[in-house]
């Protein structure tokens, strides 16, 4: 179990820090482009990001989190399940495709009002409209791209998973340059690269699917809300854990905004695009972990849950400890690729927020892990419990007390406050859900 542990980890830790990469890549050749306001615009779009990753992931993990529990379940009665398995496959991408039409109407109609809700004023909605059209209307591609990945993942093939994430990130990286400089489309150019990306990835899955190795199959069934239901329950943690950081930067924008204005929420944009490469590694984690937890939980094997919980901490607070001794001793260089105009103001902001913000990883990368965990064992309750305070609760109420009475650095404190909170939640949660696994038996 150890071996696979770590394959499957490393592996997807491999595909998600390549998956946050093309932000990344995005915020870099935007300030280079455009400037602090092209990071400011960016960061505006991060929420939409958030909420229609989270939707893919509360529906693309959630089934293939419920594909994976049945096929061992059907395994071990020596029954054919293969019929009910394909269901959730193939409900997943219809109510993705659902989803996703949604978002592009309203990204093709109005992106302008969508800028102005998330905060823009007028120089800001008119660098981000062309970003937020393009992009959101391939929102049903950013879907598919989720529930494929988590299929393929979840069907014993993390490598084609891994290589459908790194191929994709790679690609919006290079077309990123080659539709901003060399083309000179500027923000359109990074919007329609990032939009590319997903399609991409959905390709590259398909070797998967088209393999003799494949067990995944798409039939037309008549659509469940009941079976959509189950679901998006163990997809929940999922959805929170993307929406948290869409919710989490949408508030902080706002507390922003009021306190330093665009300038503010540039370097609260180098801060959370450089933290979405902390959140990648222990998503990765996370994702690595989750089809051997439900396989185990499948099976009924309490030892082997447990030993993955104690990889899974092991492995994420000693990631934390590197990930944050970096951010110290290259917090310069980190704000400096992405201070392109030399903005003092920007370089003392950014380079406060980054050394406060990431301590909270110690206590962060164990909870993302935790929340993954709870799902993975379908203890709906608390995954979604603490998926809720996370993204909705603690860290948002740390920010609204500490931001009037320490202004900036009472920003940059409330993440790793929460985080901490939310570390003995968690604690508590998993003691509780695998005391209940061991009762039942």
């Amino acid at each position: 179990m150890k071996n696979r542990f770590f394959k499957y980890v490393s592996q997807n830790i491999l595909a998600m820090i390549g998956l946050s990469l093309y932000i990344l890549a995005d915020t870099y050749f935007i300030s280079k482009a455009v400037g602090a306001n092209g990071i400011t615009a960016l960061n505006m779009a991060l929420p939409v990001y958030g909420v229609i990753f989270a939707l893919g992931q509360m529906v693309g993990v959630g089934s293939a989190i419920r594909y994976s529990i049945v096929k061992e379940q059907y395994r071990n009665s020596n029954k054919d399940g293969s019929n009910e398995c394909d269901k959730y496959f193939s409900g997943a991408l219809f109510w993705g495709l659902v989803i996703g039409v949604i978002f592009a109407v309203l990204g093709l109609v109005f992106p302008d009002k969508i800028v102005e809700i998330m905060g823009g004023d007028e120089t800001i909605v008119a660098i981000g409209v062309p970003y937020f059209r393009i992009f959101m209307s391939f929102s049903p591609f950013f879907i598919f791209n989720y529930t494929c990945n988590a299929f393929v993942r979840n069907d014993g093939n993390p490598s084609v998973s891994m290589a459908a994430t790194l191929i994709s990130s790679l690609f919006n990286i290079v077309f990123d340059y080659i539709l901003m400089f060399p083309l000179g489309m500027g923000m359109p150019g990074a919007a329609l690269a990032t939009a590319l990306s997903p399609v991409v990835g959905v390709m590259i899955c398909m070797i998967h699917f088209l393999s003799k190795k494949n067990t995944v199959k798409f039939k037309w069934f008549k659509t469940s809300l009941t079976r959509l239901f189950h679901c998006c329950q163990v997809g929940m943690s999922a959805f929170v854990g993307e929406m948290s950081g869409a919710v989490i930067v949408m508030v902080f924008n706002f507390i922003i905004l009021r306190l330093t204005g665009n300038i503010g929420v540039a370097a609260y944009g180098v801060v959370a695009n450089t933290a979405l490469v902390a959140v990648a590694v222990f998503n990765g984690v996370a994702l690595g972990s989750q089809p051997l937890i439900s396989e185990s939980y499948g099976k009924h094997n309490i030892k082997d849950i447990k030993l993955i919980e104690k990889l899974g901490v092991a492995t994420a607070l000693g990631l934390a400890v590197i990930i944050v001794i970096m951010i110290w001793g290259f917090t310069d260089t980190i704000v400096g690729v992405f201070n392109s105009q030399g903005s003092d103001r920007l370089l003392s902001l950014a380079r406060v927020g980054l050394r406060i913000y990431f301590i909270g990883f110690l206590f962060a990368g164990i909870n993302i892990f935790c929340s993954s965990a709870l799902s993975a064992i379908a203890s709906v309750k608390w995954a979604f419990v603490l998926s809720i305070l996370k993204g909705f609760v603690v860290v948002n109420v740390c920010a609204a007390i500490l931001a009037p009475i320490f202004g900036m650095n009472g920003v940059w404190v409330a993440f790793p406050l929460s985080e901490f909170i939310l570390l003995i939640i968690s604690g508590f949660a998993m003691k509780k859900s695998i005391g209940a696994l061991e009762s039942e038996r």
